[in-house]
């Protein structure tokens, strides 16, 4: 009876559950009973409505198989529901989905390792599954969560453990690829969802072995290194991922990494964090870069407070990104780029000028390792700076030059850094940083004219005096100039100061000189000259100063003179000549050797290349007179470790010596203007050099200006003479004094008509500042302010004093007093 009853339950069971039920062998081991399988299919297709209580029922059958561990059933579920789920693509399929989703839920809950396993492989199938119409309800929150989980698997097998975390990447790009595809996209994107993805892919990416060799686009392993190398799949998922990013979700996917990154410990040292960003700059879609540009200049900012190498290894970061960037589309970072750079340059140098000030008289091995360190990141800054320039193109690149050189601190210019609290060492470290980082950007820089590539609101604080205080700023100031001036690649061939025998050999290139060229030296030449020139006064000079300033002057010849120019750096040539003859400065031998041999090596090739045949038998002539008689005013003598020095220089040895009218009459058979050589060359004055703290230029240069009567030192040697007949008879005898007077008179109307304008206004220019000058003074002594009853202030030791002054001993006038 009992019997018959069971059989009559059965025949008035429905028949999808029939159906369901008939899938199931009595042995597990039996596997899925197929003709059956196809019944079943049959009909979820002839009757779709009822998918959603197959999906049910069969859930329903897992879930009781799951808890009673009766795993071979799970498996013979899980592949009907695959093969369901592969065969319907209905309308109704969305109620089945959301069964098989609560199926795979329950699997990777289960703490078995197949279930987990055989759960992400079924969720994988489904992911690849286009639906027809988008799901506007369903979420994915527990399977990101459960997957990102599976990805830090730490089981003790480690077979088991691979296998896992192979699962748990799988899943993930599983649900990247569902989503994206989804209408309803976003909503992977969210931060809560990337903080738990990105974290993952990363933590399996760290197990990379050898990062160098899949530095650059995206690689193509096999298959089957794919599915069993955790790392290589991890990559590839995150690969997939960036590029998938679009414009307004690329940061949520990019904040993690640093987050990941600094947790870890992972910037010092930085090659996973350097190859983390070069997969992410080749991955996402170019137009994207300056959003991962952006980003890493913000953390920058958030961990500026860390330690120097932290910060270097972000910066190194910052310039590996950039030189992919620089390839493509940058956008509107590129200002953002070098002042946060250039910002980040000057914490560096407070802060190693903070850690010499806390370590001044007890020199430890910690400060030293700081004040290394610091140089590591400020070389690192200069670095991408430099990169990053000189990928630009030219319009942009000079922009960024003129921002660079606005930052430097140039006296009587504003300050863009702040430089005031860091002193003249800290001044001076800024210089020569931000001058570095202008050499790198200038490198390989190629102006049409030279009016582009040094524009006066760039050339003139570049030649500011404050930049002459220091021997290594000039040597920087110089290179800059070769780099913006050398059109031609000519500067290689000229490197290093000597006596070049024959200067065709060197090939140098050159073009005719252009108008807009002679016009910029006819306005800034002066300029030019006048830094060379005080270039070369400066004690601290070395060997690799005079080098420069050679290349320097050979660069003006090839790039820039015309006969007038070539009259003016001639005349410039014989002014340093007389630096060293005359040493009105008192410069040390050696200074004054090197200026004699910058002068030889300079004429030598001046005179080779306007080809004047007498002009060069002259230069040849002293050159061999001096290596017989005084070769320690040859570069080649003079620039070696151990030379010789003289102890002093004979005026009288004209043989040694260029003179002004043998190269007069050597150019004046050539056809050109040698009037203006005889006016000796005198330098350009400057307002900055009245607010320099160097020297004056009026100091240095030997103008005599009659400012009093009696100022004059001859004058009252004159005064003391002993009156005589002779002396009353030539007092008497006007004609000599009238010749003198006509003499006096041919030289000024000689010098005005023949001196170039510019040489006439600075002497006129430096007369009106000295009268000026001499007038504040006397004005200054003379002009007191009146006592006052509330004291008068002075300041000794740095401290404010106040002196009052009684009433009855104040002076007032005879009107006031009654």
């Amino acid at each position: 009876l009992s019997a018959g009853v069971c059989c009559c339950c059965a025949a008035l069971r429905p028949r999808y559950k029939r159906l369901v039920d008939n899938i199931f062998p009595e042995d597990p081991k039996d596997g899925l009973v197929k003709a059956d399988m196809e019944k079943l299919t049959f009909y979820a297709v002839s009757a779709p409505e009822k998918l959603d209580r197959i999906g049910a029922y069969l859930a329903e059958r897992l879930t009781r198989d799951v808890v009673r561990h009766r795993y071979g059933y799970v498996l013979i579920a899980m592949e009907a529901l695959d093969q369901l789920l592969m065969a319907c693509h209905s309308q109704s399929i969305k109620p089945f989905v959301e069964s098989f989703l609560h199926m795979v839920a329950k699997l990777l809950e289960s703490g078995e390792p197949k279930l987990q396993v055989l759960g992400t492989n079924s969720f994988v199938k489904f992911a690849n599954i286009e639906e027809d119409t988008p799901s506007y309800h369903r979420r994915y929150d527990f399977f990101v969560s459960r997957f990102s989980a599976m990805c830090h698997s730490c089981d003790h097998d480690p077979e088991i453990q691979t296998e896992i975390r192979i699962a748990g990447i799988r899943g993930i790009q599983g649900v990247v690829r569902k989503t994206v595809n989804d209408e309803l996209r976003a909503t992977i994107w969210e931060p809560q969802h990337m903080d738990k993805i990105v974290p993952s892919l990363l933590f399996n990416m760290q197990k990379i072995e050898d990062i160098d060799s899949r530095i650059g686009p995206p690689s193509s392993p096999t298959a089957g290194e794919k599915e069993e190398n955790p790392a290589l799949l991890a990559e590839n998922c995150f690969r997939e991922l960036l590029g998938r990013a679009t414009y307004g979700n690329m940061n949520n996917a990019v904040r993690p990494v640093f987050a990941h990154l600094d947790h870890h410990r992972l910037w010092d040292p930085n090659e996973f964090a350097v190859s983390c960003f070069k997969i992410i700059m080749y991955s996402i879609q170019a137009q994207y870069s300056h959003h991962v540009i952006q980003e890493i200049l913000g953390h920058l900012d958030v961990r500026k407070g860390d330690s120097p190498r932290v910060r270097a290894g972000i910066i190194q970061v910052l310039l590996e990104a950039v030189a992919i960037a620089a390839k493509g589309s940058i956008g509107p970072t590129v200002l953002e780029v070098f002042n946060t750079l250039l910002k980040h340059l000057r914490i560096s140098v407070d802060f190693e000028l903070g850690d010499r000030r806390s370590s001044a008289g007890s020199a430890t091995f910690s400060t030293s390792s700081k004040e290394s360190d610091e140089r590591i990141v400020q070389n690192a800054i200069i670095q991408t700076i430099g990169f990053f320039g000189s990928n630009l193109p030219d319009y942009q690149r000079s922009e960024i030059m003129m921002f660079i050189m606005g930052k430097v601190p140039v006296l009587g210019t504003s300050r863009s850094l702040d430089t005031t609290h860091l002193g003249d060492l800290g001044t001076r470290r800024i210089q020569i940083m931000l001058l570095r980082s202008l050499l790198m950007v200038t490198s390989g820089y190629k102006a049409t004219t030279i009016t582009n590539a040094l524009p006066p609101p760039f050339l003139d604080p570049l030649l500011s005096p404050s930049l002459m205080e220091d021997s290594e700023l000039r040597q920087l100031v110089l290179e800059i100039l070769h780099n913006l001036i050398d059109r031609h690649d000519n500067r290689a061939k000229l490197r290093g100061i000597r006596i070049i025998p024959d200067v065709s050999d060197l090939k140098i290139k050159r073009d005719k000189i252009s108008r807009q060229d002679v016009s910029f030296m006819k306005k800034h030449g002066q300029q030019l000259y006048r830094h060379i020139y005080l270039g070369c006064k400066e004690e601290d000079n070395v060997q690799k100063n005079f080098e420069l300033l050679f290349t320097s002057l050979a660069l003006i010849t090839i790039e820039l003179a015309n006969e007038e120019v070539v009259i003016d750096l001639i005349r410039l040539a014989i002014a340093l000549q007389d630096i060293a003859i005359i040493n009105e400065d008192n410069l040390p031998m050696f200074n004054r050797c090197g200026v004699m041999a910058l002068v030889a090596a300079y004429l030598n090739f001046l005179s080779q290349m306007i080809a004047v045949p007498a002009f060069c038998q002259h230069v040849s002539k002293v050159i061999e007179t001096r290596s017989l008689e005084a070769s320690y005013f040859l570069p080649e003598t003079i620039f070696k470790d151990k030379c010789n020095l003289p102890k002093s220089l004979e005026k009288d040895e004209k043989n040694l010596f260029f003179l002004t009218n043998k190269i007069a009459e050597s150019l004046g058979g050539s056809g050109y203007s040698v009037e203006r050589l005889s006016v000796p060359y005198v330098p350009q004055v400057t307002d900055e050099d009245r607010l320099s703290r160097r020297k004056s230029i009026v100091d240095t240069v030997s103008i005599q200006v009659d400012i009093l009567p009696g100022n004059n030192t001859e004058d009252k040697v004159d005064n003391t003479e002993e009156i005589t007949f002779e002396a009353l008879k030539k007092a008497i005898d006007n004609n000599g004094l009238e010749e003198q007077e006509k003499e006096k008179r041919r030289l000024v109307i000689e010098k005005f008509q023949k001196a170039p304008f510019e040489e006439i206004a600075a002497q006129c220019e430096t007369k009106a500042n000295l009268l000026h000058d001499r007038l504040a003074h006397i004005l200054e002594l003379t002009i007191r302010p009146p006592p006052s009853p509330s004291g008068t202030m002075t300041i000794t030791a740095g401290h404010a004093h106040y002196q009052s002054v009684p009433v009855y001993e104040m002076k007032f006038p005879d009107l006031c007093v009654y």
